[in-house]
């Protein structure tokens, strides 16, 4: 990934002062952050389970879209409402890539539904980009690890979809046979998690100026 001048903000435990209040009509505020695996994409959670309070002392700003507990990766923060359509709305055609291990060796007839369009339980996905790729380098060990079978090979995919559903990629995969054992996402639109590491998080909003 690419390198940034920008600091990152490394993870770290974070209590709100008591009292606190946003104040109204806030500046426009963008954060990216790298979503470690088994943390769900919001604040709160009544469970006690891992949630972004943990790691991003922000007031204020709201996820552009949800990234499941077991996915990993790229997500982008902000108090600006019109943002968050652009980034999430299928209408706004704005690519989500995402680097996806599944078990098994697809070949490029079974990954050609997926491109045209395959019929889920919620209906027909739209056209996706979907492309064999090695393991990228910048990918960081999970932990714990995904559960491989010794007699079973992995491959990775990089899929680019225009739309959002509910674990969408992964009911993809599974779909054609051949299940996800990992799903990083990349990038939304122009936004890319370049140098961020797990649990880091970003002040982006001067790239959004304008």
């Amino acid at each position: 990934m690419r390198k940034s001048s920008v600091n990152n903000h490394r993870l770290k435990r974070f209590s709100p002062p008591r009292g606190a209040k946003p104040a109204d009509r806030e500046p426009r505020r963008v954060i990216v952050f790298n979503k470690p695996f088994d943390v769900l994409p919001q604040f709160s959670d009544e469970a006690g389970r891992s949630t972004l309070k943990d790691y991003i002392p922000v007031s204020g700003v709201y996820a552009a879209g949800r990234l499941d507990r077991d996915s990993e990766g790229l997500m982008v923060l902000t108090n600006d409402g019109a943002l968050q359509a652009k980034l999430t709305q299928p209408g706004k055609r704005t690519g989500k890539i995402y680097y996806v291990q599944v078990e098994g060796a697809p070949q490029e007839s079974d990954i050609q539904p997926l491109r045209d369009g395959v019929n889920l339980k919620d209906g027909p996905t739209l056209p996706a980009g979907v492309e064999f790729v090695a393991e990228p380098a910048w990918v960081w060990p999970r932990n714990p690890p995904i559960r491989e079978r010794k007699a079973i090979p992995t491959s990775w995919l990089k899929i680019t979809l225009f739309e959002g559903r509910n674990r969408q990629v992964r009911r993809m995969t599974a779909h054609i046979g051949f299940p996800t054992l990992r799903l990083i996402r990349f990038a939304m639109g122009k936004t890319e998690l370049q140098n961020l590491l797990p649990g880091e998080w970003r002040d982006v909003t001067a790239d959004f100026s304008g």
